[in-house]
């Protein structure tokens, strides 16, 4: 496969984001609130990514400057608003499987908007084998779909909104480094989140922040999941191409059954080794023939 080292990056950063269903999980139980969670992880990715990205302030013009606006506030403010308001309303699993859609909704996106990305047969084909091993993983068997319109509903909100990150991305990384790109995704999330607590003011107490189990938590979400993950993730799509890494966005859902089968002592059915081997293949059949320029 040409770019081996990139899709094992991609595969490599997605393994890390399917436990921080487990961690934000974890901060909500706390007391911390969706808003907060996000911005505090923001915040120290973003002192993170400064030390190394070079010390530029603006971009080329005030157009590629509104991307790096949309980045900000789609794949960051808006998804992962969206994503922990969704695990604090609803179950864990219909949050997993709904977020993993994000590929499939990328696929559509580009095929109506980008003129390059044609629908071959192999792209959604594998899609969707990957997406039916997505629901076998994360419901592990149970088939009981329980639901909460409005959890769904913010689930399906992050997933748009990841779709759409995805396509800008890669727009912006053929003429921007991945750690300026970071950088300014970091700013801009900062950025639109601010305003929201005008309508929402914070509510953790400083004391909080003492316990091993939220600051150890919220350390690995800023300096792991946000900071080296998402300049790790611009790499990959400047590399590989938006759709390619965005299909192993289904991948997800296997590490967090195996982070949970590790940590939280629960099974793993064989219906859920199943799933996985059906999202492996599907991520292969759809990479292997993706066109993308």
């Amino acid at each position: 496969m040409k770019h081996l080292g990139f899709h094992l990056l991609a595969i490599f950063t997605i393994a890390i984001w399917g436990v921080t269903f487990v961690n934000t999980k974890v901060l909500l139980q706390h007391g911390l609130q969706p808003m907060e969670i996000f911005l505090l992880r923001f915040i120290v990715a973003y002192l993170c990514i400064w030390i190394i990205s070079p010390r530029r302030l603006w971009s080329e013009s005030w157009r590629d400057e509104g991307l790096f606006f949309i980045l900000g506030l789609v794949g960051g403010t808006i998804y992962f608003v969206a994503e922990n308001t969704a695990l604090g309303l609803s179950y864990v699993n219909n949050v997993s499987f709904i977020v993993c859609t994000a590929p499939l909704i990328t696929t559509f996106l580009a095929i109506l908007f980008v003129r390059s990305i044609k629908a071959t047969f192999p792209l959604i084909l594998g899609s969707l084998i990957a997406l039916l091993g997505v629901a076998l993983v994360i419901y592990n068997g149970h088939f009981v779909l329980k639901l909460n319109p409005l959890g769904d509903f913010m689930a399906l909100t992050a997933a748009f909104s990841w779709a759409i990150y995805s396509l800008v991305i890669k727009k912006v990384s053929l003429r921007y480094s991945a750690t300026f790109i970071t950088r300014k995704v970091f700013f801009y999330g900062i950025i639109t989140v601010v305003p929201m607590f005008l309508l929402v003011p914070w509510q953790f107490p400083a004391a909080g922040f003492l316990k091993p189990a939220v600051w150890g938590n919220l350390l690995f979400l800023s300096v792991v999941a946000s900071f080296l993950c998402f300049l790790w993730w611009s790499v990959a799509v400047k590399k590989i191409g938006a759709l390619s890494t965005s299909n192993y966005v289904y991948l997800n859902p296997v590490t967090t059954v195996l982070a949970s089968a590790l940590f939280l002592n629960e099974p793993m059915t064989i219906m859920a080794c199943v799933g996985s081997a059906l999202i492996l293949l599907g991520v292969y059949i759809a990479n292997r023939n993706s066109v993308e320029s």
